[in-house]
């Protein structure tokens, strides 16, 4: 009894203590060739909060030798409340890989990262949404390895409009107007593409230079020139024709597995043998994947967050003011102040 009870204090005197910052440099060294620079910066950005945290609350002391699963525990409570869950299992499972990494170099107790349990993430909630970090990285490794594919144009118009999927389905070719980048949306529901609001949701979108070229290199050379069983041509694709809304749903799953855009695998899952990471119809199975309304919520609050006037993000994205603050905005309250702040600060 006595001998078991020892035996951690027994492998903590085979420690070589390690200061935390330390210990994240050598962490991020580690991991330069195998993940793209965003994620890289990603990294750089989970591990350095927590690094942060510990060396406040041990001091000058901090040594990663006393870390354990519950220090990792006692900085989950201190991050939930500024964060939504999935959030948090993102920031958690970026350092239990650093844990981990930490083991592996005699810095903390061999196992401790097996420990550590990551919050789980409820698909239903109405909070759930795709973070700016994280479609930064996405869009970021579409761009540098599958530049004007059908899935980087359609997570970058995603992403830069905020529409819903089923308004991306109706898009035709002829929609598309790249020298005044804009986007035109139509209700057609005579020919199967009708928009959720109707008339009521027909409008003009404007594009940015960049996601309009991106949407008409798309179109020039990667979509495939099929028409619909109504003779329209669909801006987005599959080889048979216009795609079922199944098929955009299992685009945006594939394009959110972490794995799939150089940023690792948060959950320590082989992607070579990962069911969620094989097959594009398997991608939903993967925990961090999101679906097509969280990254509308993701958007609408990016939008907020850089100061779009609330009026303009209700137009842009078809959503009234009164659903926009219920079921989209995502801001703290503390976020709201400090923007109301900047508006007021000169009157």
């Amino acid at each position: 009894m006595n001998s078991q009870q020892n035996a951690p204090d027994q492998h903590a005197q085979t420690l070589e203590p390690l200061a935390p910052a330390e210990a994240q440099s050598l962490y991020l060294q580690s991991r330069q060739d195998e993940l793209a620079d965003r994620s890289l910066q990603l990294h750089e950005k989970h591990v350095g909060s927590f690094v942060e945290w510990y060396t406040d609350k041990a001091g000058s002391e901090a040594n990663m030798n006393d870390v354990t699963a519950r220090t990792v525990h006692e900085y989950q409570l201190h991050i939930k409340g500024g964060f939504a869950q999935s959030t948090v299992s993102i920031y958690l499972s970026t350092v239990r890989q650093f844990v981990e990494f930490c083991e592996s170099i005699d810095a903390v107790v061999g196992g401790t990262s097996q420990k550590i349990v990551l919050p789980d993430r409820d698909r239903n909630a109405r909070t759930e949404m795709l973070e700016s970090d994280d479609a930064t990285a996405i869009l970021s490794y579409l761009r540098k390895y599958h530049y004007a594919s059908r899935t980087h144009a359609l997570m970058a118009l995603l992403w830069h409009t905020g529409i819903r999927t089923g308004t991306v389905r109706a898009l035709d070719v002829n929609d598309l107007d790249a020298e005044r980048e804009r986007l035109r949306i139509r209700h057609r529901p005579d020919t199967d593409t009708p928009l959720k609001n109707t008339e009521k949701a027909e409008r003009y979108i404007a594009l940015s230079a960049e996601v309009s070229e991106i949407l008409e290199d798309y179109a020039d050379k990667a979509r495939h020139g099929v028409t619909d069983d109504h003779d329209r041509e669909p801006l987005f694709t599959t080889r048979q024709g216009r795609p079922a809304k199944n098929s955009i749903r299992r685009n945006i799953y594939a394009a959110t597995r972490p794995c799939a855009t150089g940023r690792g695998c948060p959950h320590n899952k082989d992607p070579d043998t990962c069911e969620a990471a094989q097959r594009t119809n398997d991608a939903c199975k993967c925990p961090s994947t999101v679906s097509g309304h969280p990254v509308r919520r993701g958007a609408i609050t990016h939008h907020l967050r850089q100061d779009v006037p609330e009026k303009v993000v209700s137009d842009r994205m078809n959503v009234s003011q009164d659903v926009l603050d219920e079921h989209y905005d995502r801001r703290t309250e503390d976020e709201k102040a400090e923007q109301r702040r900047q508006f007021l600060s000169n009157v």
